[in-house]
Protein backbone atom coordinates (compact mmCIF):
# COMPACT_ATOMS: atom_id res chain seq x y z
CA UNK A 1 0.00 0.00 0.00
CA UNK A 2 2.68 2.53 0.70
CA UNK A 3 4.62 1.58 -2.23
CA UNK A 4 1.33 2.41 -3.93
CA UNK A 5 0.84 5.63 -2.72
CA UNK A 6 4.59 6.79 -3.41
CA UNK A 7 4.19 5.66 -6.65
CA UNK A 8 1.38 8.28 -7.38
CA UNK A 9 2.95 10.72 -5.52
CA UNK A 10 6.20 10.34 -7.84
CA UNK A 11 4.12 10.44 -10.99
CA UNK A 12 2.07 13.44 -9.63
CA UNK A 13 5.44 15.06 -8.93
CA UNK A 14 6.51 14.30 -12.65
CA UNK A 15 3.39 15.09 -14.17
CA UNK A 16 2.36 18.58 -12.24
CA UNK A 17 5.03 19.88 -9.82
CA UNK A 18 3.09 22.88 -8.80
CA UNK A 19 0.57 20.60 -7.87
CA UNK A 20 2.45 18.39 -6.05
CA UNK A 21 4.51 21.32 -3.95
CA UNK A 22 0.99 22.52 -2.97
CA UNK A 23 -0.08 19.59 -1.72
CA UNK A 24 3.32 18.96 0.20
CA UNK A 25 2.46 22.20 1.55
CA UNK A 26 -0.91 21.79 3.08
CA UNK A 27 0.10 18.57 4.56
CA UNK A 28 3.05 20.15 6.15
CA UNK A 29 0.70 23.25 7.32
CA UNK A 30 -2.24 20.93 8.67
CA UNK A 31 0.59 19.25 10.96
CA UNK A 32 1.96 22.62 12.28
CA UNK A 33 -1.45 23.78 13.29
CA UNK A 34 -2.94 20.40 14.51
CA UNK A 35 0.10 20.47 16.65
CA UNK A 36 -0.52 23.96 17.85
CA UNK A 37 -3.87 23.64 18.98
CA UNK A 38 -3.00 19.83 20.43
CA UNK A 39 -0.35 21.06 22.53
CA UNK A 40 -2.31 24.31 23.44
CA UNK A 41 -4.97 23.01 24.60
CA UNK A 42 -7.30 26.42 24.70
CA UNK A 43 -4.64 27.38 26.93
CA UNK A 44 -1.01 29.15 26.80
CA UNK A 45 2.04 27.14 27.55
CA UNK A 46 4.59 29.99 29.36
CA UNK A 47 7.23 28.67 27.98
CA UNK A 48 6.83 28.65 24.74
CA UNK A 49 4.41 31.14 23.97
CA UNK A 50 2.32 34.23 25.31
CA UNK A 51 -0.58 33.71 23.78
CA UNK A 52 -2.85 30.83 22.01
CA UNK A 53 -3.15 29.95 18.45
CA UNK A 54 -5.78 32.34 16.68
CA UNK A 55 -7.13 33.56 13.30
CA UNK A 56 -3.66 35.92 12.92
CA UNK A 57 -1.56 32.60 13.97
CA UNK A 58 -3.65 30.54 12.22
CA UNK A 59 -2.98 33.22 8.67
CA UNK A 60 0.89 33.49 9.29
CA UNK A 61 0.66 29.60 8.98
CA UNK A 62 -0.97 29.17 6.11
CA UNK A 63 1.67 31.53 4.44
CA UNK A 64 4.89 30.33 5.63
CA UNK A 65 3.56 26.49 4.33
CA UNK A 66 1.32 27.47 1.64
CA UNK A 67 4.22 29.66 -0.24
CA UNK A 68 6.11 26.14 -0.48
CA UNK A 69 3.84 25.38 -3.43
CA UNK A 70 5.84 27.87 -5.45
CA UNK A 71 9.12 26.33 -3.78
CA UNK A 72 10.31 25.44 -7.74
CA UNK A 73 9.35 28.67 -9.65
CA UNK A 74 10.53 31.44 -7.03
CA UNK A 75 12.82 29.67 -4.40
CA UNK A 76 14.68 32.86 -2.90
CA UNK A 77 11.60 34.61 -2.72
CA UNK A 78 9.92 31.43 -1.07
CA UNK A 79 12.38 31.58 1.79
CA UNK A 80 12.10 34.93 2.46
CA UNK A 81 8.18 34.98 2.82
CA UNK A 82 8.92 31.89 5.03
CA UNK A 83 11.60 33.07 7.14
CA UNK A 84 9.51 36.64 7.34
CA UNK A 85 6.32 35.08 7.97
CA UNK A 86 8.08 32.31 10.77
CA UNK A 87 9.72 35.47 12.32
CA UNK A 88 6.90 37.60 12.96
CA UNK A 89 4.33 34.23 13.71
CA UNK A 90 7.02 33.92 16.63
CA UNK A 91 7.60 37.59 17.09
CA UNK A 92 3.54 37.96 17.76
CA UNK A 93 3.64 35.71 21.29
CA UNK A 94 2.58 32.37 19.20
CA UNK A 95 4.22 28.65 20.32
CA UNK A 96 8.31 29.38 18.96
CA UNK A 97 7.97 25.19 18.42
CA UNK A 98 6.04 26.03 15.51
CA UNK A 99 6.56 26.70 11.41
CA UNK A 100 10.43 25.73 11.82
CA UNK A 101 9.90 22.94 8.81
CA UNK A 102 9.19 25.40 6.06
CA UNK A 103 12.09 27.83 6.43
CA UNK A 104 14.42 24.79 6.36
CA UNK A 105 12.54 23.27 3.07
CA UNK A 106 12.72 26.48 1.52
CA UNK A 107 16.78 26.43 2.40
CA UNK A 108 16.56 23.02 0.99
CA UNK A 109 15.25 24.13 -2.72
CA UNK A 110 17.35 26.67 -2.53
CA UNK A 111 20.47 25.06 -2.37
CA UNK A 112 19.17 22.44 -4.32
CA UNK A 113 18.07 24.81 -7.95
CA UNK A 114 21.13 27.52 -7.20
CA UNK A 115 24.73 28.30 -7.48
CA UNK A 116 26.73 28.37 -3.69
CA UNK A 117 26.87 31.80 -4.77
CA UNK A 118 23.34 32.17 -4.33
CA UNK A 119 22.20 29.97 -1.27
CA UNK A 120 25.18 30.54 0.83
CA UNK A 121 24.65 34.10 1.41
CA UNK A 122 20.75 32.38 2.37
CA UNK A 123 21.62 30.39 5.03
CA UNK A 124 21.47 34.03 6.98
CA UNK A 125 17.34 33.91 6.64
CA UNK A 126 16.38 30.68 7.69
CA UNK A 127 19.18 31.35 11.00
CA UNK A 128 17.55 34.17 11.82
CA UNK A 129 14.41 33.04 12.03
CA UNK A 130 14.95 29.46 14.56
CA UNK A 131 17.67 31.57 16.67
CA UNK A 132 15.30 34.47 16.82
CA UNK A 133 12.87 31.65 17.60
CA UNK A 134 15.69 29.78 20.51
CA UNK A 135 15.76 32.97 22.04
CA UNK A 136 12.62 33.81 22.52
CA UNK A 137 11.82 29.90 24.10
CA UNK A 138 13.15 28.97 27.60
CA UNK A 139 16.05 30.22 29.00
CA UNK A 140 17.41 27.13 30.00
CA UNK A 141 17.00 25.71 26.44
CA UNK A 142 18.13 28.56 24.70
CA UNK A 143 21.79 26.97 23.67
CA UNK A 144 20.79 23.56 22.85
CA UNK A 145 18.01 25.42 20.78
CA UNK A 146 20.72 27.28 19.05
CA UNK A 147 22.89 24.09 18.63
CA UNK A 148 19.80 22.76 17.02
CA UNK A 149 18.87 25.27 14.69
CA UNK A 150 22.36 25.51 13.57
CA UNK A 151 22.86 21.27 12.64
CA UNK A 152 19.62 21.71 11.20
CA UNK A 153 20.06 24.32 8.92
CA UNK A 154 23.68 23.26 7.94
CA UNK A 155 22.03 19.51 7.22
CA UNK A 156 19.51 21.57 4.65
CA UNK A 157 21.86 23.41 2.84
CA UNK A 158 24.01 20.23 2.41
CA UNK A 159 21.52 17.85 0.99
CA UNK A 160 20.15 20.52 -1.27
CA UNK A 161 23.58 21.11 -2.48
CA UNK A 162 24.26 17.50 -2.84
CA UNK A 163 20.96 17.04 -4.88
CA UNK A 164 22.08 20.12 -7.13
CA UNK A 165 25.48 18.40 -7.68
CA UNK A 166 23.90 15.31 -8.44
CA UNK A 167 21.60 16.80 -10.97
CA UNK A 168 24.03 18.42 -12.68
CA UNK A 169 26.28 15.10 -12.72
CA UNK A 170 23.47 13.57 -14.46
CA UNK A 171 22.54 16.76 -16.79
CA UNK A 172 26.66 15.99 -18.00
CA UNK A 173 26.35 12.63 -18.02
CA UNK A 174 23.41 12.67 -20.60
CA UNK A 175 24.56 15.21 -22.54
CA UNK A 176 27.94 13.03 -22.95
CA UNK A 177 26.11 10.17 -23.67
CA UNK A 178 23.92 11.92 -25.76
CA UNK A 179 27.41 13.20 -27.67
CA UNK A 180 28.64 9.98 -27.54
CA UNK A 181 25.52 8.83 -29.38
CA UNK A 182 26.21 11.31 -32.20
CA UNK A 183 29.74 10.30 -32.53
CA UNK A 184 28.96 6.43 -33.11
CA UNK A 185 26.75 7.62 -35.50
CA UNK A 186 28.72 9.35 -37.26
CA UNK A 187 31.58 6.61 -36.73
CA UNK A 188 29.02 4.34 -38.38
CA UNK A 189 28.21 6.46 -41.28
CA UNK A 190 31.96 6.74 -41.75
CA UNK A 191 32.68 3.39 -41.64
CA UNK A 192 29.47 2.71 -43.84
CA UNK A 193 31.34 5.14 -46.58
CA UNK A 194 34.95 3.62 -46.63
CA UNK A 195 33.17 0.28 -46.91
CA UNK A 196 31.53 1.51 -49.90
CA UNK A 197 34.62 2.89 -51.19
CA UNK A 198 36.48 -0.37 -50.59
CA UNK A 199 33.42 -2.63 -52.19
CA UNK A 200 33.75 0.23 -55.04
CA UNK A 201 37.52 -0.25 -55.83
CA UNK A 202 36.84 -4.41 -55.60
CA UNK A 203 34.13 -3.78 -58.16
CA UNK A 204 36.08 -2.29 -60.52
CA UNK A 205 39.23 -3.80 -60.87
CA UNK A 206 37.37 -6.85 -60.74
CA UNK A 207 34.84 -5.88 -63.56
CA UNK A 208 37.41 -3.89 -66.08
CA UNK A 209 40.03 -6.65 -65.70
CA UNK A 210 37.67 -9.43 -66.43
CA UNK A 211 35.38 -7.87 -68.77
CA UNK A 212 38.02 -6.15 -70.78
CA UNK A 213 39.94 -9.96 -71.18
CA UNK A 214 36.22 -11.33 -72.11
CA UNK A 215 35.52 -8.69 -74.94
CA UNK A 216 38.84 -8.25 -76.80
CA UNK A 217 38.67 -12.60 -77.29
CA UNK A 218 35.32 -12.23 -77.91
CA UNK A 219 36.11 -9.90 -80.71
CA UNK A 220 38.79 -12.03 -81.65
CA UNK A 221 36.80 -15.34 -82.03
CA UNK A 222 34.60 -13.43 -83.81
CA UNK A 223 37.08 -12.09 -86.63
CA UNK A 224 38.25 -15.70 -87.14
CA UNK A 225 35.46 -18.06 -86.50
CA UNK A 226 35.12 -18.68 -90.19
CA UNK A 227 38.88 -18.88 -91.11
CA UNK A 228 40.60 -20.15 -88.08
CA UNK A 229 38.61 -22.40 -85.63
CA UNK A 230 41.12 -23.64 -83.78
CA UNK A 231 42.08 -19.74 -82.83
CA UNK A 232 38.23 -18.81 -82.29
CA UNK A 233 37.60 -22.39 -80.16
CA UNK A 234 41.32 -21.10 -77.93
CA UNK A 235 38.91 -17.30 -77.11
CA UNK A 236 36.41 -18.97 -76.45
CA UNK A 237 37.93 -20.90 -73.92
CA UNK A 238 39.74 -18.29 -72.67
CA UNK A 239 36.30 -16.09 -72.29
CA UNK A 240 34.82 -19.26 -70.26
CA UNK A 241 37.55 -19.09 -68.43
CA UNK A 242 37.73 -15.52 -67.53
CA UNK A 243 34.34 -15.79 -66.85
CA UNK A 244 33.91 -18.47 -64.17
CA UNK A 245 37.17 -16.56 -62.74
CA UNK A 246 34.91 -13.40 -62.80
CA UNK A 247 31.94 -15.29 -61.03
CA UNK A 248 33.67 -16.97 -58.61
CA UNK A 249 35.35 -13.31 -56.97
CA UNK A 250 31.67 -11.90 -57.06
CA UNK A 251 30.67 -14.76 -55.38
CA UNK A 252 33.48 -14.00 -52.62
CA UNK A 253 32.40 -10.21 -52.83
CA UNK A 254 28.94 -10.73 -52.40
CA UNK A 255 29.80 -13.27 -49.59
CA UNK A 256 31.04 -10.45 -47.40
CA UNK A 257 28.08 -8.52 -47.96
CA UNK A 258 25.18 -10.93 -47.11
CA UNK A 259 23.76 -11.08 -43.45
CA UNK A 260 22.33 -14.65 -42.95
CA UNK A 261 19.08 -13.90 -41.19
CA UNK A 262 18.16 -16.91 -40.15
CA UNK A 263 20.99 -19.71 -39.73
CA UNK A 264 18.16 -22.93 -38.49
CA UNK A 265 17.11 -22.79 -42.73
CA UNK A 266 20.31 -22.76 -44.10
CA UNK A 267 20.23 -25.98 -46.16
CA UNK A 268 23.31 -27.73 -47.46
CA UNK A 269 23.11 -26.03 -50.95
CA UNK A 270 23.64 -22.98 -48.84
CA UNK A 271 26.43 -24.09 -47.03
CA UNK A 272 28.13 -25.30 -50.32
CA UNK A 273 27.75 -21.70 -51.65
CA UNK A 274 29.40 -20.06 -48.40
CA UNK A 275 32.14 -22.53 -48.31
CA UNK A 276 32.89 -21.07 -52.16
CA UNK A 277 32.19 -17.93 -51.55
CA UNK A 278 34.57 -17.19 -48.66
CA UNK A 279 38.13 -18.29 -51.00
CA UNK A 280 40.67 -16.39 -50.13
CA UNK A 281 41.32 -12.86 -51.44
CA UNK A 282 43.60 -13.06 -54.75
CA UNK A 283 47.02 -11.80 -54.00
CA UNK A 284 50.69 -12.39 -56.06
CA UNK A 285 50.82 -15.60 -55.65
CA UNK A 286 47.93 -15.61 -58.26
CA UNK A 287 50.36 -13.23 -60.56
CA UNK A 288 50.93 -15.93 -62.80
CA UNK A 289 47.42 -17.06 -63.17
CA UNK A 290 47.04 -12.95 -64.30
CA UNK A 291 49.31 -13.04 -66.67
CA UNK A 292 48.52 -16.08 -68.78
CA UNK A 293 45.38 -15.00 -68.79
CA UNK A 294 46.63 -11.10 -70.20
CA UNK A 295 49.13 -13.20 -72.61
CA UNK A 296 46.07 -15.34 -73.78
CA UNK A 297 44.12 -12.49 -75.11
CA UNK A 298 47.30 -10.86 -76.99
CA UNK A 299 49.18 -8.81 -74.39
CA UNK A 300 52.80 -10.31 -74.23
CA UNK A 301 53.92 -9.66 -70.25
CA UNK A 302 57.48 -10.31 -68.85
CA UNK A 303 57.61 -10.45 -64.68
CA UNK A 304 60.82 -10.00 -62.79
CA UNK A 305 61.58 -10.22 -59.18
CA UNK A 306 64.27 -8.76 -57.26
CA UNK A 307 64.90 -9.37 -53.71
CA UNK A 308 63.64 -12.82 -51.94
CA UNK A 309 59.68 -13.31 -52.13
CA UNK A 310 58.15 -13.95 -49.03
CA UNK A 311 54.80 -13.53 -47.66
CA UNK A 312 52.84 -10.49 -47.09
CA UNK A 313 50.13 -8.71 -44.89
CA UNK A 314 46.93 -10.09 -46.43
CA UNK A 315 45.72 -6.04 -47.57
CA UNK A 316 49.00 -5.56 -48.84
CA UNK A 317 48.97 -8.59 -50.78
CA UNK A 318 45.60 -8.30 -52.27
CA UNK A 319 46.92 -4.01 -52.61
CA UNK A 320 49.66 -5.26 -54.70
CA UNK A 321 47.86 -8.05 -56.80
CA UNK A 322 44.87 -5.19 -57.65
CA UNK A 323 47.61 -2.31 -58.60
CA UNK A 324 49.55 -4.76 -61.23
CA UNK A 325 45.73 -5.74 -62.42
CA UNK A 326 44.80 -2.54 -63.07
CA UNK A 327 47.79 -1.84 -64.69
CA UNK A 328 48.02 -4.13 -66.96
CA UNK A 329 44.39 -4.10 -67.84
CA UNK A 330 45.22 -0.56 -69.00
CA UNK A 331 47.71 -2.01 -71.58
CA UNK A 332 45.60 -4.28 -73.29
CA UNK A 333 42.77 -1.27 -73.64
CA UNK A 334 44.77 1.77 -73.77
CA UNK A 335 48.29 0.98 -75.06
CA UNK A 336 47.71 -0.99 -78.66
CA UNK A 337 49.82 -3.21 -79.78
CA UNK A 338 52.57 -3.01 -77.51
CA UNK A 339 54.37 -5.53 -74.88
CA UNK A 340 54.42 -5.42 -71.29
CA UNK A 341 56.80 -5.91 -67.93
CA UNK A 342 55.93 -5.94 -64.76
CA UNK A 343 59.12 -5.70 -61.99
CA UNK A 344 58.87 -6.71 -57.95
CA UNK A 345 61.67 -5.51 -55.60
CA UNK A 346 61.38 -7.32 -52.54
CA UNK A 347 63.14 -4.85 -49.86
CA UNK A 348 62.33 -2.69 -46.89
CA UNK A 349 59.63 -1.62 -48.93
CA UNK A 350 57.78 -3.76 -51.88
CA UNK A 351 57.88 -1.79 -55.43
CA UNK A 352 56.12 -2.37 -58.12
CA UNK A 353 57.04 -1.51 -61.66
CA UNK A 354 55.15 -1.86 -64.36
CA UNK A 355 56.26 -0.43 -68.46
CA UNK A 356 55.30 -0.45 -72.02
CA UNK A 357 55.78 0.45 -75.03
CA UNK A 358 52.33 1.17 -76.14
CA UNK A 359 51.27 4.92 -77.28
CA UNK A 360 52.97 6.44 -74.21
CA UNK A 361 50.48 8.85 -72.35
CA UNK A 362 47.23 7.30 -74.05
CA UNK A 363 47.60 3.76 -72.62
CA UNK A 364 46.07 4.81 -69.48
CA UNK A 365 43.04 7.22 -68.92
CA UNK A 366 43.35 10.69 -68.11
CA UNK A 367 44.70 11.70 -64.41
CA UNK A 368 41.71 11.69 -62.92
CA UNK A 369 40.05 8.56 -64.46
CA UNK A 370 38.44 6.40 -62.01
CA UNK A 371 41.22 3.82 -62.45
CA UNK A 372 43.95 5.57 -61.59
CA UNK A 373 42.12 7.35 -58.98
CA UNK A 374 41.38 3.89 -57.05
CA UNK A 375 44.79 2.87 -57.46
CA UNK A 376 46.21 5.69 -55.61
CA UNK A 377 43.11 5.82 -53.03
CA UNK A 378 44.10 1.81 -52.69
CA UNK A 379 47.88 2.31 -52.52
CA UNK A 380 47.01 5.48 -50.00
CA UNK A 381 45.56 2.87 -46.97
CA UNK A 382 49.01 1.34 -46.70
CA UNK A 383 50.87 4.46 -46.60
CA UNK A 384 51.81 3.87 -49.89
CA UNK A 385 52.75 5.93 -53.30
CA UNK A 386 52.44 6.07 -56.81
CA UNK A 387 54.33 7.65 -59.82
CA UNK A 388 52.52 7.18 -63.31
CA UNK A 389 53.69 9.25 -66.00
CA UNK A 390 54.93 8.34 -70.14
CA UNK A 391 58.47 7.68 -70.28
CA UNK A 392 61.14 9.42 -72.70
CA UNK A 393 61.93 6.65 -74.74
CA UNK A 394 58.18 5.53 -75.52
CA UNK A 395 55.64 4.23 -73.67
CA UNK A 396 53.79 4.78 -69.89
CA UNK A 397 55.02 3.60 -66.62
CA UNK A 398 53.92 2.89 -63.44
CA UNK A 399 55.60 2.96 -60.04
CA UNK A 400 54.14 1.97 -57.07
CA UNK A 401 55.82 1.35 -53.77
CA UNK A 402 54.02 -0.23 -50.06
CA UNK A 403 55.76 -0.40 -46.96
CA UNK A 404 56.32 -3.58 -45.29
CA UNK A 405 56.36 -4.47 -41.81
CA UNK A 406 60.23 -5.49 -41.85
CA UNK A 407 63.00 -5.21 -44.49
CA UNK A 408 64.42 -8.68 -45.28
CA UNK A 409 68.41 -8.54 -45.19
CA UNK A 410 68.99 -11.73 -47.83
CA UNK A 411 68.05 -9.53 -51.28
CA UNK A 412 69.06 -11.24 -54.43
CA UNK A 413 69.80 -10.12 -57.42
CA UNK A 414 67.29 -9.95 -60.26
CA UNK A 415 65.81 -13.46 -61.87
CA UNK A 416 64.82 -11.84 -65.14
CA UNK A 417 62.03 -13.37 -67.00
CA UNK A 418 61.90 -11.42 -70.34
CA UNK A 419 63.04 -8.22 -71.38
CA UNK A 420 64.89 -5.57 -68.54
CA UNK A 421 63.20 -2.08 -68.29
CA UNK A 422 63.98 0.81 -69.88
Amino acid sequence: MRAKVLSSLRRLAMMNPFLADLLFGVVVAGVTLTFGFVSSNGSVDPGHARRSLEIAGVALTLVANLALAWRRRAPVTVLMISCAAAIVFHAAGYDVRLNGVAPLLALYTVAGRRSPAVSVPCVLLPVVSLWHAAFLGPDEFTWPNLAQASIMVAVAWTFGNSTRMLIERNRRLADLSERLRHEQEDKARRAVGEERVRIARELHDLVAHHMSVIVIQAGLARYVLGSDPATARGALATIADTGSEAMGEMRRLLSVLRIDTDDDTDDDTDDADDADGYDPAPGLQRLDQLVERLRSAGLPVEVSIIGQVRPLAPGIDLCAYRVVQECLTNVLKHAGPATAWVSLHYGAELELRVTDDGRGAAATPQENGHGLIVMRERVKLYKGTVAAGSKPSGGYEVVVTLPLSFSHPDDQPPQSHGKPNT
